[in-house]
């Protein structure tokens, strides 16, 4: 039979490896350690410091060690060295700086071992006893056996928080991403289902997590290609580790709204032996990107148009009057040469207009501010509109005393310019056309109001997008590139403004800016 302290021995290591493998905390199995260190060696007290990413010592766990103790411990640790062979060099220097320590507290032997994960120091444990007979080459050997249960005890715990550590990371990353992501297994078994494809879906995780993935993904529209389905049905992903793309309209729950425009990538995680583990899919809203090519569609559209109309009259009407055969009166020379500047104006504003688009892209556009009168530069254009139509009657109302505004006098003549065309352009059929302000306490406001036929709801912010035209049928009659409200949201807020329209269909259209007061 075993004797009485090997039994003991045997003991407490089969304890200390039973909780190694339990989900216990490593406070509580250091904790384990040291007491059966400290019995089976009959000391009277016993600690383990560990060493943190700087090389600096500090207690981590101890047991019937005083706090006094402790902090003179600490203080001792503060600066040990880590360099060289760490049973060697850290445990001579720390038995040479606990000397007057020991004494201090009448601890006359000490025993330590250092705590080894590979070649890294980790930390040490030390046993103390109060008196100064030596520890044995035996003794030495059994600490070694602790010692040894403790540095895995460690390591397992900084294995588990580095894994801790990047769990979080991982679901922060997945939370945090504006794209939907969704992880499944090779089942199609939904595992992860983030905020942002809950938002894009309407399902939320807790539904999602758990449900088929097809159960989930319906398609109101997809583009021309495979899907997921067809995919693996062809063979992918082992015939092509390549990552899978599928667009089209995707079907949302009810309370979250109609069809989105979606891309998703579908991309696999196999293991060592090359097993499918996973499929990821990545969810991006890509509505942005088809408004994006709309509006690119559109502007080559509009523009070739716009060009081509001014340039095909000059061309035609300076081909008229330079036919050889023909002998043309001083009125009809006139009045073809008044269609050909007229046309050549206009050419010029749209390129003016293309440019100054450019410019605010590439944040160049400057304002030469000076003291404006607005009421006084609304009545001039209405004078100067008067003479361009006989179907509209112009009102200025603004009140006496009307006060100045620090801004750009040209690029606010624009603005007003262009808003006074638009009420023109979109009431066919005549009416009055007001330019009104007022004066508020820390801002002015210009309105521009028409008696056409006004705007939908929906199309009150988009008018002022660059190159959008709103679908009505006095839009679709009217000429435009879609750039003149676009030009004037742009140089209002460069002057620290705003503007906004206001409509009711079939009521007409008024649209207003504010400008700051100085």
């Amino acid at each position: 039979m075993l004797p009485d302290f090997q039994v003991r021995q045997r003991d407490y290591l089969l304890e200390i490896i039973r909780a190694l493998n339990q989900p216990l905390d490593v406070e509580t199995v250091l904790a384990r350690i040291l007491e059966a260190a400290t019995d089976l060696l009959g000391g009277q007290a016993a600690l383990i410091a560990l060493r943190d990413d700087a090389g600096v010592f500090s207690v981590r766990t101890h047991y019937h060690v005083t706090n006094e103790f402790i902090r003179q411990f600490d203080a001792v640790l503060r600066d040990v060295p880590g360099r060289g062979d760490p049973a060697r060099f850290v445990i001579d220097e720390i038995e040479r700086r606990l000397s007057a320590v020991r004494r201090q507290f009448d601890l006359s032997g000490t025993v330590g071992l250092p705590l080894q994960s590979g070649d890294d120091l980790v930390g040490l444990l030390l046993v103390f006893r109060t008196f100064a007979q030596p520890f044995g080459a035996n003794e030495r050997q059994l600490l070694q056996a602790f010692t040894d249960q403790a540095a895995i005890a460690v390591n397992n715990a900084r294995l588990f928080q580095q894994t801790a550590q990047e769990r979080r990371r991982l679901d922060a990353v997945l939370e945090g991403s504006a794209d939907g992501i969704a992880i499944m297994d090779p089942g199609h078994r939904v595992q992860r289902w983030n905020r942002a494809l809950a938002r894009l879906t309407g399902v939320g995780a807790a539904i999602a997590v758990g449900s088929r993935y097809d159960d989930l993904i319906h398609w109101a529209k997809r583009e021309p290609g495979l899907d997921l389905a067809e995919a693996e049905a062809g063979g992918w992903p082992f015939s092509s580790v390549a990552s899978l793309y599928v667009e089209g309209d995707l079907e949302r729950a009810t309370d979250a709204g109609g069809p989105v425009a979606v891309g998703i990538t579908y991309a696999p995680i196999f293991d060592r032996e090359n097993r499918l583990v996973n499929i990821v899919a990545n969810v991006r809203d890509i509505t942005r990107f088809r408004e994006a090519e709309q509006l690119k569609s559109t502007f080559i559209s509009v523009i070739s148009h716009e060009l081509k109309t001014p340039v095909s009259l000059i061309k035609g009407y300076a081909g008229t009057l330079l036919r050889e055969d023909a002998r043309w009166d001083a009125p009809t020379v006139q009045e073809s040469l008044k269609v050909i500047e007229e046309e050549a104006d206009r050419l010029a504003a749209l390129i003016e207009n293309l440019l100054d688009a450019s410019r605010l892209q590439a944040g160049a556009l400057t304002l030469a501010k000076t003291d404006v009168a607005l009421d006084g530069l609304a009545a001039q254009l209405a004078e100067k509109f008067r003479t361009q139509t006989d179907k509209h009657t112009f009102v200025v109302e603004f009140p006496p005393a009307f006060p100045l505004v620090r801004g750009d006098e040209e690029r606010l003549r624009q603005v007003l310019t262009n808003l006074l065309s638009n009420a023109i352009k979109y009431s066919p059929n005549g009416g009055a056309i007001r330019l009104s302000g007022r004066a508020e306490p820390e801002r002015v406001v210009v309105t521009v109001s028409d008696e056409g036929s006004g705007l939908p709801a929906e199309e009150l912010t988009r008018v002022f997008d660059r190159f959008y035209r709103a679908d009505t049928p006095a839009t679709r009659r009217a000429q435009g590139a879609g750039l003149g409200l676009y030009l004037a949201k742009s140089v209002i807020e460069a002057h620290g403004g705003r503007i906004w329209a206001d409509s009711e269909s079939g009521r007409g259209a008024a649209f207003s800016f504010g400008l700051p007061r100085e």
